[in-house]
């Protein structure tokens, strides 16, 4: 179901000015500061509101009572007045006290940061799961500031801010809101069960798994069709992906793995948000693999890596294997794309070149694939061979007497998951454990 942002007449019922406070802090990094009006900006027409004006207030600190000063309160309430604008829209977020004053005294719809991304989500949740996992986030928004939601809570109509619990949920109590959270985490668990078995049933049969993970808009979508050829949604909009979508691919060698896109990261990206898409998240902490990938032509890359990484970092999937995938670069000039540069592994590709995303499946299957090692297996141990084949790359193999020997080249995250069923058949030294397996064994 769409967002409703017209009324019969064809109106646009949104109609906002978007709000900033630059506090002694971030006037650190303007740049930073400027770069995020200017993503809200995007945000609001994603959720199909027309943007009216920008106001940003430099402040020691955002205000307790109406997060901007009260001088800026007054012009903010001319501007709205004198552009006919039904919203303000926050670029951070705010207090149920700050909503109910600035509401009290502006006589429109307060929206801010947060509440914005969960709308949009809103808009883009089409799985079960997606519609579970949004409505968990909204309410555990909602809960603490169903004090302040004075006149929001009471608008009836469309447009954003009203969708889902926002609208569906006009009278209910913190009791009854908390026992739908309890329900909702509830119906989460079972979904949680039901992709943790289809994990564990992918993993038995020895399919490697990457994840794409990357800022919001940087071309996910894109590539997971160009490398798998599948019919996927894409959109030049922000969280235009927002359920994980799921592709085999086929490696040079000829061995499938799955590829699976995972909803963009963005800045400020709301905690309740994260905690509910966890489920989601965590295809990205169980991959062999991360393809982290970057937008290169935006001049925010470096920020928007920050960003990924921190969410990463919270999910616990920040010491995965990952290679970096600078995408995009056929919207650079030659001068930017020699400065695409980082630490560890990373590739420059636009997911348009077939030999860019040629490069890109060797260097994934040289992630995955791993050193090659020697095995010498009886003939009639049937169950060993298979398992060969499933979790690696079989070079060469040859008869030699009643047994059977086997080159393979192999990932070390699956030797140590599964090569203890072959140590007996392993003609070469064991492989090194990683550092944290050896951390862990202290």
């Amino acid at each position: 179901m769409k967002l409703n942002t017209h009324n019969v007449e064809g109106e646009i019922l949104d109609r906002a000015i978007l709000v900033s406070v630059l506090t002694q802090k971030e006037k650190k990094r303007e740049d930073l500061a400027e770069y995020s009006l200017l993503e809200l900006a995007k945000l609001a027409e994603t959720a199909g509101v027309e943007v009216l004006e920008t106001m940003t207030q430099n402040k020691e600190s955002a205000d307790r009572k109406w997060f901007i000063g009260k001088g800026k309160v007054e012009e903010l309430k001319v501007r709205l007045d004198e552009l006919g604008a039904n919203t303000a829209i926050f670029d951070q977020e705010l207090s149920g006290a700050q909503v109910r004053n600035l509401e009290a005294s502006l006589d429109v719809k307060i929206i801010d940061r947060t509440q914005l991304i969960l709308d949009i989500f809103a808009q883009r949740a089409k799985t079960r799961e997606g519609i579970i996992q949004v409505e968990l986030a909204q309410l555990s928004y909602l809960l603490p500031r169903l004090s302040g939601q004075g006149k929001n809570l009471s608008r009836l109509g469309g447009g954003i801010g009203t969708r889902g619990p926002g609208e569906s949920k006009l009278e209910t109590d913190r009791r009854h809101i908390r026992g739908r959270i309890e329900e909702l985490k509830a119906h989460l668990e079972e979904v949680v069960k039901h992709r943790t078995l289809h994990r564990e049933r992918r993993k038995k049969t020895g399919v490697f798994q990457v994840a794409l993970v990357g800022y919001t808009n940087a071309g996910k979508s894109t590539l997971l069709k160009q490398l798998t050829h599948a019919d996927v949604f894409i959109e030049n909009q922000l969280f235009a992906t927002l359920d994980p979508t799921s592709r085999t691919m086929m490696l040079p060698s000829g061995k499938e793995i799955v590829i699976t896109d995972t909803v963009g990261f963005i800045q400020n990206l709301p905690h309740d948000l994260v905690a509910s898409f966890r489920a989601t998240l965590e295809e990205a902490n169980e991959a062999d693999l991360i393809l982290h990938v970057v937008d290169s032509s935006t001049d925010m890359r470096s920020d928007q890596m920050r960003v990924v990484a921190e969410v990463l970092q919270e999910l616990g999937a920040h010491g995965k294997e990952q290679l970096t995938v600078f995408n995009k670069i056929d919207l650079c000039d030659k001068q930017e794309i020699e400065m695409l540069s980082t630490a560890g592994d990373f590739l420059k590709i636009s997911a348009y070149s077939e030999e860019d995303l040629e490069r890109l499946r060797h260097a994934i299957q040289n992630k995955l694939m791993g050193e090659t090692k020697s095995f010498r297996i009886p003939a009639d141990k049937g169950d060993m061979i298979s398992l060969i084949y499933r979790i690696g790359e079989v070079v060469e193999q040859a008869v030699d007497g009643e047994d059977m020997r086997f080159q393979v080249r192999i990932n070390k995250d699956d030797y140590l998951k599964m090569g203890y069923l072959l140590a007996a058949y392993d003609l070469d030294p064991p492989m090194p454990k990683r550092e944290e397996d050896q951390e862990e064994s202290y």
